[in-house]
């Protein structure tokens, strides 16, 4: 493997199907995609969204207060960590919900050096709650804790196979991009990554974000050992 200790973020909508907000198949597929990387030795975090359940943008059109409906949003992604957890329990692979925001009785509270040592002892931790604060995504909060982590490289999964200069579902003629810098994505609104904030971030921290397909089976294990199938930024 290229990279000892990753960062998955993976968005709400990955775990959602066609009649469900978490669907089982969904979460099962994605716990056999990380034990592909846990058995070969990579040190998984993961951080999730919580659109699958919850959206504080739309909400939010609708009159709701923006601080309100980011926590339900936080609150959103704890629901779709714990699915995840389960499944990565049903097929033996030992995982840790660390949430931002304090909840005992559900999972464990978020403490750096204590996520180190799980990564350390091979478990895999998903990092639950955002940055425990509103006004930020879960883009950004996967920034912060890939900075705070040591990981290597941000992963970010998707439903398309890497960055294009524009939508490959609406233009037949969209080129794939195999390299692009940060400063490419920053203020570009024809490719959505992830927000500038959390591109300014990596920047910042020489955090390069590698972009895949990750509905594709196999496709985590081989971003992990370095090969060519998506788009990296750097």
């Amino acid at each position: 493997m290229k990279y000892k200790r990753i960062l998955l973020k993976l968005s709400g909508e990955t775990l959602q199907g066609h009649d469900h907000h978490i669907d089982p198949e969904m979460c099962d597929f994605i716990a056999r995609e990380i034990k592909s990387l846990t058995e070969s030795g990579v040190q998984v975090v993961i951080v999730l969204g919580g659109g699958n359940i919850f959206r504080g943008r739309a909400a939010e059109l609708h009159g709701l207060n923006k601080t309100t409906g980011d926590f339900i949003g936080m609150l959103a992604t704890v629901m779709n960590s714990l699915a995840l957890r389960s499944a990565l329990s049903k097929i033996g692979v030992e995982s840790r919900v660390a949430s931002a925001l304090d909840m005992p009785k559900v999972c464990e509270s978020y403490i750096r050096d204590k996520a180190i040592r799980h990564l350390e002892k091979g478990r895999v931790l998903i990092a639950a709650a955002g940055s425990g604060n509103p006004y930020f995504s879960t883009d950004t909060a996967a920034a912060i804790r890939a900075c705070e982590l040591n990981c290597e490289i941000v992963f970010k999964g998707t439903k398309v196979d890497g960055i294009y200069d524009k939508d490959p579902k609406k233009f037949p003629d969209a080129k794939k991009k195999s390299k692009l810098s940060y400063l490419d994505i920053i203020g570009n609104k024809e490719i959505e990554v992830m927000d500038n904030t959390a591109i300014t971030l990596c920047m910042d921290n020489h955090l390069p974000i590698y972009v895949f397909e990750l509905m594709k089976a196999g496709n985590v294990k081989k971003a992990a050992a370095g090969e060519d199938i998506g788009t990296l930024v750097s």
